[in-house]
This record gives structure tokens, C-alpha cells and sequence, in this order.
């Protein structure tokens, strides 16, 4: 079975890549090498993405590593996109999910809204020794100003999909799956994975 290191050390990413990811060791990268700082200062979600991908494959010295990096987030259309590729330090920098979440409610209701049309992107990164490839995900929806169910990580309590009446947060984990930014943009990234 080959190895997929994972630039990211976020349990919920971990548990969610390697649900789609069942072809594979899937390996975060932190259980090989001490965990590093990566700034991540582009302004696209592929940019970042690339930038951790890369950042894990140099520090590895393993040139026959395939690192996989997600980037990933929402963007309110009430808020002009925001948080977008901010999506995980919206609170600030040391911020857990449910501050970043409880933030976002916030800013949707000082908007005097009850919800906004809103939409996740998930920005997936491949690098080997000679070649990085991207793919992109999204997932539409209604992001509301409370939370309602405790599956899934980050902003999925506030996050209806289209054409469905239920968040994130309490959709069974099968269907969540199957509708998932991440979960779209893996199924692009597992065919990448095959043709390298």
C-alpha cells in the first residue's frame, strides 16, 4: 500500500482524508517528523495548499514521498467572502474551531441577518519529486447564525447544503461524505494519484 503523508497535523482533516483516502497509508506528516511552523501567506486557497505540500516535502528529504495538502475553508457572500482563506484563524491566531465559529455567527447577525448563501472550497495539493498537481472542490449552501448539531469540525454546525434542511453538524457522516468540498476534490486528487 503507498504512503500518503498529509501536511497537516488537524485531527478532523486526518479523520476525513482517510476515510476517502482508503487506498492508502494515510499519514500525517507530524508522525514522522517534528511539527513546523508553515507560513501560509498566499491569497488563494491552491497557493496555500501548494505552499504546505511543499514546505512538508523539503522537510521529509525523502524524495520519494508523496506529500497531499489540503486548504480549505468558507466564504460568506453577506460578508463579501469572508472568512474565505482565513477561514481557520478568523478569531485570531491561537483560536479554536468554536471561536472561529461562533465569530462568523456574529458577523452574519451584525449584518442583522438570520443567514447568507454561502459556499466551502477545498484546495488539494499533490507534490513528488517532479511533479505538483491541484484540484479544487466546492460545496453550496446557507450558513446560519446558530449551530445546530456537534458532527464534523470547524463550521459544519452552521452550514446547510443545498437541498438539504439539516447542517453539517447533523447530517450523518455517509451523506456529509458524499457531498463534501474535500470529499469532491479527493475523488479529483485519487485519480491524480493514480497516473504518478
Amino acid at each position: 500500500m503507498k504512503k500518503l503523508v498529509l501536511a497537516t497535523s488537524n485531527k478532523g482533516k486526518v479523520k476525513e482524508i482517510k476515510a476517502l483516502c482508503e487506498h492508502y497509508e494515510v499519514v500525517p506528516y507530524t508522525e514522522i517528523i517534528d511539527e513546523f511552523e508553515i507560513i501560509e501567506d498566499a491569497d488563494t486557497f491552491k497557493e496555500n495548499a501548494l505552499i504546505k505540500a511543499r514546505a512538508v516535502y523539503k522537510a521529509l528529504g525523502d524524495e520519494d514521498a508523496v506529500v497531499l495538502a489540503d486548504d480549505s475553508g468558507i466564504s460568506v457572500d453577506a460578508l463579501d467572502g469572508d472568512p474565505g482563506i482565513y477561514s481557520a484563524r478568523y478569531a485570531g491566531e491561537d483560536a479554536n474551531d468554536k471561536d472561529n465559529l461562533y465569530k462568523l455567527i456574529d458577523a452574519i447577525k451584525e449584518k442583522g441577518l438570520k443567514s447568507s448563501s454561502a459556499y466551502y472550497t477545498a484546495a488539494i495539493a499533490i507534490v513528488t519529486k517532479d511533479k505538483e498537481r491541484t484540484v479544487h472542490g466546492w460545496m453550496y449552501g446557507i450558513a446560519l447564525t446558530e449551530a445546530r448539531g456537534d458532527g464534523g469540525f470547524g463550521y459544519d454546525p452552521m452550514f446547510i447544503p443545498i437541498g438539504y434542511d439539516k447542517t453539517l453538524g447533523e447530517l450523518d457522516d455517509r451523506i456529509k461524505k458524499e457531498l463534501s468540498h474535500r470529499s469532491k476534490a479527493l475523488s479529483l486528487a485519487s485519480k491524480v494519484l493514480k497516473v504518478l
